[in-house]
């Protein structure tokens, strides 16, 4: 069983930066694929950025691509996502999704495992 939890999230400008932890449980999630996704009231799970267990590929939303980075640490079992010029549209709660297999896929129900969340709020 992997446990994900969030960290980092909170209220920033818009222009500012913040960075997104994902910690997992399991030194097994070296192995998963692992995304983030964000979820604004009232409005579908959104893919975010992606990375492979290698660090070789990652993939970003095109609303996010220049800004946003994505990072992760297999000895320590975290993955990070640096962001950067943020927008008032950038306001949702993130989540950090994994699992094995999935490559770089973008739609939330490919992904088994869930961290609770971090709320970002971006003011203008």
């Amino acid at each position: 069983q992997v446990q994900l939890v969030e960290s980092g999230g909170g209220l920033v400008q818009a222009g500012g930066s913040l960075r997104l932890s994902c910690a997992a449980s399991a030194r097994t999630v070296s192995r998963y694929s692992v995304a983030w996704f964000r979820q604004a009231p009232g409005k579908e799970r959104e893919f975010v950025s992606a990375i492979d267990w290698s660090s070789v590929r990652s993939y970003y939303s095109d609303s996010v691509k220049g800004r946003f980075t994505i990072s992760r640490d297999n000895v320590k079992n975290t993955v990070a996502l640096q962001m950067g010029s943020l927008k008032p549209e950038d306001t949702a709660v993130y989540y950090c999704a994994a699992d094995l297999g999935v490559g770089l896929r973008t739609t939330w129900t490919e992904y088994n495992y869930w961290g609770q969340g971090t709320q970002v709020t971006v003011s203008s």
